[in-house]
């Protein structure tokens, strides 16, 4: 179970946020889940970008790539609570959500399967007022397996165009939060 210590956090209207002045520390890793602060921009764009090829890449739609400092003015990304994951001062991940859909997750590709998604999403849940969707985009299989085994079950396919990049044409999974389950190496 997380542990709260002393630090400083942001709020953002209308979604639950921790107490002002404190984080969340994972007392079996060390890693700790806080508020975004301006200073971890540069890591939030090698992260995205980094890990938003795989993901497009899964989903067979590499040429549809925006970098973050390009997606996130597009796609509103400070609209959103924005938490990352931190351990020995390196940011690892960054989650984005509101009070009803679980927005941006994006994890170092060096960290996969190490429970840093799984630490983002849960914290996600605990601070969203309601169950969450999330949109994954069809063929990322990993990502359909991953929300799957954090308690989010497949509501619908749609179709539509890719935000923030319209041109492109995409498929996704709707998924809604059923329960919460916290996968050790996700």
């Amino acid at each position: 179970m997380p542990l709260l210590q002393k630090a400083m956090t942001g709020a953002k209207a209308g979604v639950a946020c921790l107490p002002c002045g404190y984080r969340l520390v994972d007392d079996q890793t060390n890693m700790q889940i806080r508020a975004y602060r301006p200073e971890d921009w540069p890591r939030l764009c090698l992260i995205h970008d980094q890990a938003r090829m795989d993901e497009l890449r899964d989903a067979g739609l590499v040429d549809a790539f925006l970098p973050l400092h390009i997606a996130a003015e597009r796609e509103g990304l400070f609209d959103y609570t924005v938490l990352v994951a931190e351990d020995a001062g390196s940011v690892l991940g960054f989650v984005a959500f509101s009070n009803d859909e679980l927005c941006w997750l994006y994890v170092d590709p060096a960290c996969y399967r190490r429970g840093v998604g799984g630490a983002l999403v849960k914290t996600a849940v605990a601070l969203s007022p309601g169950a969450l969707t999330i949109e994954v985009l069809e063929g990322n299989v990993a990502a359909l397996a991953f929300y799957e085994a954090c308690g989010f079950g497949s509501v619908r396919t749609a179709q539509g165009w890719m935000p923030g990049n319209e041109p492109f044409a995409v498929t996704v999974q709707i998924l809604e939060q059923t329960s919460l389950r916290y996968p050790e190496q996700s």
